[in-house]
Formats: C-alpha cells, structure tokens, sequence
C-alpha cells in the first residue's frame, strides 16, 4: 500500500507548551496520510478534544497542570473506543512512564525523538503495534528485576497462570516485540489464529493492548535468559 493509499490517522497533541505542540503539528502535517485535528493545553482539555474530535491517536505529554499526561491517559483508556496514547517525556523508561504503560499507552516516546521517527511511531501505534524500543525494553527488565519488584513479579507470574500454554508461548512472543506474522512463523500458527490468541490474552488478563502483556511477561520473570 502506498502513502496516498493509506487510510488517514487523525491525531490529537496534549501538551502544555506551545513550542512543542507546533513542533509535532508541523513533523506530523508533512505525512500524507496523518491530521492533526486538535491540540489541547492539559489533560482535561484533552479529554474532552477527545470527546469531540475521536482521533485515532493521542500524543500525551507526562507533565502538564491541572490534570496530567497520567491521569489523562488512564481516563482515555478506560473508555469505550478509546485513541491509542503514545506518552512524550523527557525521561526514559522512568516510573512515570511504567504507569503510562500499564494504563495502556501503546508505547513513548522522548521528546527528541527524531520526526520521521514520530511519524513512523503513529503510524504503528494506529495500526496495533507498540512502541518500545530495545534499549526501553532492557530498562524495564532492569527495572522488574529490582528487589523492590519481586511481590509485582510475583502477582504477574500468577495471573500467566491463568493462561494455556499455547496462549503462554504468544504471550512470551509478544514481550520479546515480535508481530503476529513473526509469531506465526515462530510457533507454527496462522495468522488468524494468532489473533485469536492475543485476544483471549487480553481477556483472561484483563488488560488492553500488546505493550501491557509485555510489560506481564517481563514483570513474571518468564523472559529472564529467554533469546
């Protein structure tokens, strides 16, 4: 599919300062395929742009006043039909941006991430994928493996349980990053079938999106030495 034939992705810009707000409106405005259809100041505005705008994807700064990127995020994601959020921050793989995550952020990104690397990332993010990358995922290996982390890796391991082995093997795919047609070449499976699996993921679970099972797989344990 070429970039005219691609399907538009409205997106909506939440931040508090300006001079960044138009720093992605003008690297997103030069994508064919991508419209900023609103930008808001805070997370409450954002909330409602939201409501009145539906855009497909949400760029969430972290830190803004009277309501922030998190508790933002966490609202957007509890509704019906909710955008996927990809979090801005200046800080990489911090806590703040481990709560995103888990409130299910589709991925982040820093604020001096190169353009074509924000339009790529809207791009996956609309389309289902996550945005993390390796260095990120390290981090938070590094993070879940801390002492402080064993009760967390604990209740993670226990809710896997849950799950059968073959819906287990997915769900380790989906935390090493692979995507549905690199997991069904790895496990033998066909596409739809794959499909089929993350979704009864998600629901035994009771998460919303791939990045919060990885953030499971890597919060269990069951990635450790895993290639």
């Amino acid at each position: 599919m070429t970039t005219s034939e691609r399907p538009v992705i409205d997106v909506l810009i939440a931040g508090d300062d300006p001079l960044v707000r138009v720093g992605l409106a003008t690297v997103l405005g030069g994508a064919a395929d991508i419209r900023v259809v609103a930008e808001a100041g805070d997370g409450s505005q954002a909330l409602a742009m939201v409501a009145r705008h539906t855009p497909h994807v949400v760029l969430m700064d972290i830190r803004m006043p009277r309501m922030d990127g998190l508790s933002a995020t966490e609202a957007l994601r509890a509704r019906e039909d909710a955008p996927e959020v990809i979090v801005l921050t200046t800080f990489d793989a911090d806590e703040h941006v481990l709560r995103a995550l888990r409130a299910g952020a589709a991925g982040f990104l820093l604020k001096d991430t190169p353009p074509h690397e924000i339009v790529d990332a809207v791009r996956l993010v609309a389309a289902g994928r996550p945005v993390l990358s390796p260095s990120v995922t390290r981090r938070l290996i590094d993070r879940v493996a801390d002492p402080a982390g064993h009760a967390r890796r604990a209740r993670a391991a226990s809710r896997l349980a849950l799950l059968n082995e073959r819906e287990r093997d997915v769900a380790l795919a989906v935390g090493r990053g692979r995507s549905n047609a690199e997991i069904g070449a790895a496990l033998h499976l066909s596409l739809p079938t794959v499909k089929t699996h993350v979704s009864s993921i998600l629901t035994k679970l009771g998460l919303n999106n791939r990045v919060q099972i990885a953030l499971m797989t890597y919060e269990s344990g069951l990635l450790d030495g895993a290639t």
